[in-house]
């Protein structure tokens, strides 16, 4: 498991969600963060339909999903061109729950094999290179779980031969080669956040964040290690949780905050707790000892701060972000406001400067921009996606 993590990290490519080390941050060096007035290089445009999901990159392809016509779709295009190589539409619902609906999850791309889960639990094993179905389940029907109020959303996780999805209270975890379920978790809503492998004290441990709780659960059998209590209004814990040195970084929107908890052999213990950090939708990046990320819902003027992770103090604040998100590639942030500005900015505690920014999509943009090999891949939720070219020539 530790080799496959290492060649994961040495490539430029972006398979899984929130990239090779599933922290936000691109390995890429030697790209370009500054452009002309007239704006960056647009490498190809292209529209997948209704939806929140972001990319992933991997053997000359990109993948993504969307919604139309009563219909999800998973998408893969050349990634220098955006041609059309294949695409698996299914029917399913909108889901227009308080917003536009589509869909919110992301594939993750293993090897030769490309999986997916939608929204009401259908999980899908690709042919990455044709589209070729390996195998499909329906876990929510399997398992007997219920469909959370915005639908499954996490990405899933490819661990040591199984696929593990935030289905259920405390996850599931499917046999990747087959479909077969391993093992589940009590039928209770699930929150929204993807799996996150982590290593504590010589064990692999997944993070979950269900409807009440983070919590962490052994990928061999689904049995809990533990939990940390955190009641975010209607279920939406969504954001990942970020693990440095023995601690977990937490943080949730509609008003919640942020907390900072030490993790040993029992219960998480609260370090500090902070209302500076309420982060609905994507989880921050963490870089030298500093939290880049966004405070505030998508009914608010959310903006974009820097904390510190060992304290919880702010250090900056940058206004009127929206409900965007971010990236990160060599110590420089990847920033796509929630009205589509693009910004790149080196990231620093001591403030936001950005040395290129351009306004590239309209409408609301909700997923992290994504960089492989060289391009910048963006979208809206009306399924407008924009690629810019930062190849340095």
């Amino acid at each position: 498991m530790f080799a496959v993590f290492c060649a994961a990290a040495q490539a430029a490519d972006w398979p899984q969600w929130r990239g090779p080390d599933r922290n936000g941050i691109s390995v890429e060096k030697g790209w370009l963060d500054q452009w002309p007035a007239a704006g960056p290089t647009i490498a190809w445009r292209a529209q997948v339909g209704l939806g929140a999901s972001s990319f992933v990159v991997g053997d000359g392809r990109v993948y993504t999903m969307g919604h139309a016509d009563g219909k999800d779709t998973v998408f893969c295009l050349e990634a220098t061109t955006g041609k059309p190589v294949w695409k698996h539409s299914y029917p399913a619902e909108l889901g227009d729950k308080f917003f536009e609906g589509g869909t919110t999850g992301t594939p993750t791309l293993d090897g030769d094999r490309l999986y997916a889960l939608s929204r009401w639990g259908e999980a899908f094993c690709f042919e990455a290179a044709t589209g070729k179905i390996v195998w499909s389940v329906n876990v929510q029907k399997e398992s007997g779980c219920p469909v959370p109020d915005w639908g499954f959303t996490g990405a899933p996780l490819v661990l040591d031969g199984r696929l593990i999805l935030n289905v259920g209270e405390a996850g599931l975890a499917l046999d990747k080669a087959t479909g077969k379920v391993l093992w589940k978790s009590a039928a209770e809503n699930a929150g929204y956040s993807t799996p996150l492998p982590v290593e504590l004290d010589g064990r692999w441990l997944v993070l979950l964040g269900s409807a009440k709780s983070y919590l962490a659960v052994s990928p061999v059998d689904g049995k809990e290690a533990w939990r940390a209590p955190w009641v975010t209004e209607y279920g939406v814990n969504a954001a990942d949780p970020i693990v440095s040195g023995g601690r977990m970084f937490v943080s949730t929107g509609y008003g919640k905050g942020a907390a900072l908890f030490a993790l040993g052999t029992g219960a998480p213990e609260e370090v500090w707790r902070a209302r500076a950090f309420r982060t609905q939708l994507n989880a921050a990046v963490l870089h030298e000892g500093h939290l880049y990320g966004v405070d505030g819902d998508t009914t608010s003027i959310a903006s974009l701060k820097c904390l510190e992770f060992a304290t919880g103090t702010e250090k900056w604040a940058h206004k009127d972000f929206r409900t965007g998100a971010l990236s990160m590639a060599d110590g420089r942030l990847i920033g796509l406001s929630g009205t589509g500005t693009l910004m790149i900015a080196p990231a620093s505690p001591a403030g936001f400067a950005p040395t290129a920014s351009a306004k590239i999509l309209d409408g609301k943009c909700w997923a992290a921009p994504v960089l492989a090999h060289g391009l910048i891949y963006c979208r809206n939720t009306r399924g407008d996606i924009v690629v810019v070219d930062v190849r340095k020539k």
